[in-house]
């Protein structure tokens, strides 16, 4: 058993190495311009809108469920004006842009190392370099820039369905009108932490692509190898958002201050 898993670990270990390895050729492809376009066009729509009615209803919920647990204590402090500000915030700064990834890393990383596992085992990768093409060009840049583009547009739409949640709730259980909750959301909620979002997004798309697609062109063993691939791709990939997730709310919010007295 610990042979087993110390060699689980040593391949998972390799298969990152790699993965950070695709990353740096991907940013150099980038740099070069070779992107292909009608690729990039198939991915973006089967990352976007074909996503978007899951994660606009897990948005809209969370943003629901997150209004009715702070209103319920922000009641007994006499602060119910504060409640859209406060929900505006976790949404802008963790809940939206980390849950769309969430979604984006079980339906979309997994597609990716499934599809790509596929054609590895299959020998279609190989037939890509007999044919002179690069499957970083045809297949890699074309999803990491789809997922980069698409999930920031995602996490806004969501941050939005989570508001008209959290308005719904707060209005039809609690009394607060829409008025009041807006106001509070206008008093709360600044440019940066809807810029914040965007940027975690693209960071967080990143992620999702190069670890599903590395996955993917590393796949061995057949259909259980694929299977494999899928599944660690997918918990890798959630590993490397909640990871990522704690540096990036490190530089981009650590020390004092407050959204609500101007500060940060």
């Amino acid at each position: 058993m610990t042979e087993i898993t110390s060699s689980s670990l040593g391949l998972w270990t390799r298969r990152l190495l790699e993965a950070i390895f695709l990353g740096g050729q991907v940013m150099l492809h980038l740099l070069a311009g070779k992107i292909n376009r009608r690729n990039t066009l198939e991915q973006m729509a089967l990352v976007g809108p074909a996503s978007l009615t899951i994660a606009m209803i897990t948005a809209g919920f969370i943003g629901a469920v997150f209004t009715i647990q702070v209103t319920r204590e922000f009641i007994n402090f006499g602060a119910t004006s504060a409640v859209g500000g406060v929900l505006a915030l976790a949404l802008s700064r963790e809940l939206a842009p980390v849950l769309t990834a969430v979604i984006l890393a079980g339906r979309v990383g997994s597609a990716f190392a499934a599809e790509i596992g596929t054609m590895r085992v299959t020998e279609q990768i190989d037939a890509l370099y007999m044919l002179k093409t690069d499957p970083i060009d045809y297949l890699v840049i074309p999803r990491v820039i789809a997922c980069c583009l698409m999930l920031p547009i995602l996490t806004i739409l969501a941050i939005i369905l989570g508001m008209a949640g959290g308005v719904l709730i707060a209005d039809s259980l609690y009394g607060i009108s829409q008025d009041v909750f807006l106001d509070s959301v206008r008093s709360f909620l600044k440019v940066w932490d809807l810029a914040s979002a965007a940027i975690k997004a693209v960071v967080f798309g990143a992620l999702i692509a190069i670890i599903g697609c590395s996955w993917g062109l590393t796949t061995t063993g057949g259909a259980k190898g694929v299977g494999q691939s899928t599944t660690t791709a997918v918990v890798t990939a959630l590993l490397a958002i909640f990871i990522s997730n704690f540096f990036l709310s490190w530089v981009m919010f650590q020390g004092t201050g407050s959204a609500v007295i101007g500060g940060g």
